[in-house]
């Protein structure tokens, strides 16, 4: 594009963070359209980090060429993702902005707020986030569906990172979108050092799940069935909570008397660099996902994963990775098992992760494509 954009965006948490994979997308999207010489605001939430205030950053005005404005923010659970939505729609609204880019169907549900004052408005849809064990029966549930429906109300174009979310959209409001997957950047591979020391962990010594710590990641079926294993790799679940303690304490209690299962906290820099490089395999046992950030990482530091069937793993592996039936214990066990034994199968998988995900799914693509979006005439 050659015209410059001003360009806003709100849904994430905040950047720069690694607390979700939407905070990732909002950070690689806007460092680039700022390279192309954009204009671009990321309204960031006050409050604290989901994992706990010890990884509290302090507050910055510029990173990387992105504006940034702290909204104001209710941080209580329900009450966090709609206030610093509400607020940052309304900043949106009445600031000298091109395009707004709403990330999410939560804060969607406040799009009509930058189209009543004229902005073209963009919704990217990270999943059917309604649908999550935690917002069940909820007030919460019932306001992300109306964000949905007011994407589809209100928002010039929407954006969709699976065929399943596209079909979806289409079967239920008759609806176009445009599918625009994630992309992902090739890493730089580590050796076990921070990870050994930490926590006693080698090459090719554990078994790796790395993700927020929620229901739907399928975190129960993965340490039931690790403990029908017969093998003396670990099972590292590296994550933090979200919202509450509560689903960690329940993982923890069932996962005593198997002292092979490790729960490392939240991760980040060199340390979750280090657990992707050297896993023996990375594992992703989801119920319910929008495009799975952390799948892609992983296939791109060559590990071979063990995913569930649901269409936004599968469309991403192909026939690249290992494939349980969703919540099937006695499935995800077997594979499991059949992958502990099987070194060479691993093996073979882990030799073509890299270059198969990082060819597929690139950022530049990803940016170019959307600000094509951006420059269209508005609906």
């Amino acid at each position: 594009m050659k015209d410059k954009l001003r360009v806003a965006m709100f849904g994430h948490k905040r950047i720069p963070s690694r607390e979700g994979g939407v905070e990732i997308v909002v950070e690689e999207l806007c460092t680039r359209m700022v390279e192309q010489g954009n204009e671009v605001t990321c309204f960031n939430r006050a409050g604290h980090h989901v994992s706990g205030v010890e990884y509290d950053k302090p507050r910055q005005e510029e990173y990387r060429g992105i504006r940034l404005k702290t909204v104001s923010t209710i941080d209580k659970r329900g009450l966090a993702a709609v206030t610093s939505s509400f607020f940052a729609a309304l900043y949106s609204a009445f600031g000298k902005f091109d395009v707004v880019h709403i990330h999410a169907e939560g804060p969607a549900f406040f799009a009509w707020l930058p189209k009543l004052f004229g902005k073209r408005v963009i919704v990217t849809i990270h999943g059917l986030d309604w649908a999550r064990e935690k917002w069940h029966g909820s007030i919460a549930s019932k306001f992300i569906r109306g964000g949905e429906k007011n994407a589809v109300k209100y928002a010039d174009e929407i954006i969709v990172l699976s065929k399943g979310v596209q079909k979806y959209f289409m079967d239920t409001y008759g609806r176009e979108t445009h599918f625009i997957p994630n992309g992902v950047n090739r890493p730089e591979v580590r050796e076990a050092k921070l990870i050994t020391d930490d926590f006693g962990l080698e090459k090719d010594s554990y078994i790796l799940f790395l993700g927020r710590l929620v229901p739907e990641k399928g975190i129960r079926y993965l340490v039931e069935a690790f403990k029908n294993v017969k093998t003396d790799k670990k099972l590292v679940i590296a994550g933090g909570s979200s919202d509450t303690d509560s689903f960690m304490e329940e993982l923890k209690e069932l996962a005593k008397g198997d002292d092979r299962i490790l729960f490392t906290g939240f991760v980040q820099g060199a340390i979750l660099d280090e657990l992707y490089s050297n896993a023996y395999i990375y594992t992703l046992p989801s119920d319910l996902e929008g495009m799975p950030l952390s799948l892609l990482e992983a296939i791109s530091y060559g590990n071979c994963c063990l995913v569930s069937d649901i269409p936004e793993c599968t469309e991403v592996v192909e026939d690249k990775a290992i494939i349980f039936r969703k919540s099937n214990i006695k499935d995800l066990t077997e594979k499991l098992q059949d992958a502990c034994d099987d070194i060479r199968k691993v093996g073979k998988l882990k030799e073509q992760a890299a270059d198969f995900i990082c060819d597929k799914y690139n950022w530049d693509e990803v940016v170019d494509k959307t600000l094509a979006l951006y420059g269209e005439k508005s609906r």
